[in-house]
């Protein structure tokens, strides 16, 4: 190897240079084979340049690689004490993102509403590193990192998917168990949804994906990770999370992920019924409701859970919008004042189906029961949600006359007063009446808060 020289590219000649024993005076041309040593010489030292920076690159492992987006996200919307988080985890020596959907939001230009880590340590490491943490979950342990506020920054450990169980039939693709510790790039592939499984590396401002995430987000498109038939079939709820997506984000559905929506709906009465209960609440409270209830009526998901409304929204006159007026209210106010009170969610989403039911009858409150004790069965509505809208719907009419009565003193009675101004601001002149109906024997059971008659009391008899 020619020996370097310590004059390279444009560094200063040293003292005495200038009379060397060739007797050159500085600045004159060097003859041509000066000129090749020193281009080998330059050659040389970028070969080995070139080969330090190959020596750095981690060997190949066997794991996939993702493809990597140099993409720095805005500061100003990333959560100081999410990447507080981050950052200590990978000073401890782990790997440590920020994923989900706070990546998500941030790509699409929004400010997200809460930040997830995910990292290789596990929840006893990670509970080391941080004394304002516990650990949760008994199904699949994690932790809470605890900030000021009330804030919470939930930091889970890599997950894989789980092994095939070979205790369930070829048809039952249901997971019953996930909770098996992994890799990065499993817990990408695990994920439900590509725009949901990706991973942002805070200190060197990258992108990971493993699963094309990146262009579905330029898309803006919905699309499952895998087969989307396979994957609604293994949990369906997946498919009220499509929707949710769709309608809060302003996405489309790509064609495959919505012919499989159509196609796997049925499977939803398997899925756990608090579980369909929440989600139907969360297409409510996102102040998307309008669209998301009307994808779910549209793809048939609406027929599986509420085939009351359905039903109603099928036999309605063509010009009849009122359920779909009510619910761009509800959106408005969501919008403006944050999510409303569950009950009123509820009592506005079946007001117009129980309003049908109840009209005419004498026993408003008891027809009310018997309307929504399928629901109730259905969704495992709980009882307090489900009491309230009875009482509700049953004494409307009196509170459209201005006749709230003993009702007013109850704590209910703003409530069901939210639900009228709700009727009123959506349908105008229209509300006026909506609920009018002649006023029944159980009016009183509705304003004392239940829908059991007391027995009549006897009278004594006079003694002779």
């Amino acid at each position: 190897m020619v020996s370097g020289s310590p004059q390279k590219r444009g560094a200063a000649p040293r003292d005495g240079d200038d009379d060397a024993g060739d007797g050159r005076a500085l600045g004159e041309p060097a003859d041509a084979r000066d000129h090749e040593i020193e281009e080998f010489r330059y050659k040389v030292e970028d070969m080995e340049e070139e080969s330090s920076a190959s020596g750095s690159e981690p060997p190949d492992d066997g794991r996939p690689r993702p493809t990597v987006h140099q993409l720095e996200l805005d500061e100003d919307r990333i959560d100081p004490d999410a990447a507080k988080v981050v950052r200590r985890l990978v000073r401890g020596g782990y790997e440590a993102y920020l994923v989900g959907g706070c990546v998500r939001d941030l790509l699409l230009g929004r400010r997200p509403k809460d930040f997830d880590v995910c990292t290789s340590a596990r929840p006893d490491d990670v509970r080391r590193l941080f004394r304002n943490s516990r650990v949760i979950g008994r199904r699949f342990r994690l932790v809470h990192v605890l900030f000021g506020g009330g804030k919470v920054i939930e930091t889970a450990t890599f997950r894989r998917a789980p092994e095939a169980d070979e205790d369930r039939g070829a048809d039952d693709l249901l997971i019953r168990n996930d909770n098996v510790f992994g890799e990065a790039h499993q817990d990408a592939r695990r994920r439900d949804f590509t725009i949901n499984a990706l991973f942002y590396d805070l200190e060197r401002g990258e992108v990971l994906d493993w699963v094309g995430g990146m262009p579905d987000i330029e898309k803006r498109a919905v699309h499952t990770i895998g087969k989307p038939l396979v994957r609604f079939l293994e949990d369906p709820v997946r498919i009220l999370r499509a929707i949710k997506f769709s309608a809060k984000l302003d996405l489309g559905i790509t064609p495959e992920t919505y012919d499989a929506i159509v196609e796997a709906r049925k499977a939803l009465a398997r899925a756990a019924k608090p579980r369909l209960f929440e989600e139907i609440l969360r297409l409510m409270r996102e102040g998307a409701a309008h669209r998301a209830l009307f994808l779910c009526w549209e793809t048939g998901v609406m027929d599986v859970l509420l085939p009351e409304l359905s039903t109603f929204l099928a036999d309605r006159e063509e010009d009849d919008d009122r359920v779909w007026q009510l619910l761009q209210e509800i959106d408005r106010r969501t919008i403006e004042n944050g999510p409303l009170d569950d009950v009123v969610l509820w009592t506005v989403l079946l007001a117009e189906p129980l309003r049908e039911a109840c009209d005419g009858a004498r026993d408003r409150v008891e027809m009310a029961h018997e309307f929504l004790e399928g629901v109730v069965d259905r969704l495992n509505v709980p009882r307090r949600i489900a009491e309230s809208i009875r009482r509700i719907v049953a004494l409307m009419p009196r509170l459209e006359s201005g006749r709230g009565g003993r009702f007013s003193r109850t704590p209910l009675y703003p409530v069901a007063m939210e639900v009228l101004d709700i009727y009123r601001s959506a349908l105008g002149d229209a509300a006026e009446g909506a609920f009018d109906a002649p006023e029944g024997p159980s009016d009183g059971a509705a304003i004392a808060g239940t829908t059991e008659r007391r027995p009549r009391r006897r009278r004594r008899r006079r003694k002779p």
